[in-house]
């Protein structure tokens, strides 16, 4: 059985960035819905994840979820050691590794 291989620097196939960069999305989230463990940061950070897909309202400039992990890549990295949120590392790691 021939294993799927990734390589983002030659074709990018079977690599579902968009995919994964909003499942971390949909993982941070619930984190930072809970007022125990959202902070100032997170706050700002979810204004900017509004903006996604809406360059009418950012002076033109179209973001992405990918854009914004890879941007606060460390940021994502803390929070989720701190909550000790296996998963959402695993695919973090992943994202790292297959798209930023």
């Amino acid at each position: 059985m021939k294993l799927s291989q990734t390589d983002r620097y030659v074709t990018y196939k079977n690599i579902d960035c968009k995919g994964n960069s909003k499942k971390i999305m949909s993982m941070l989230l619930k984190h930072i819905d809970d007022p125990n463990k959202t902070n100032a940061f997170w706050e700002k950070f979810r204004e900017k994840l509004a903006l996604v897909g809406k360059p009418q309202e950012n002076s033109g400039r179209n973001i992405d979820e990918l854009f914004l992990i890879h941007t606060y890549i460390n940021n994502f990295y803390e929070i989720f050691e701190e909550f000790e949120d296996a998963a959402a590392l695993a695919l973090l790691d992943r994202i790292e590794r297959e798209c930023c």
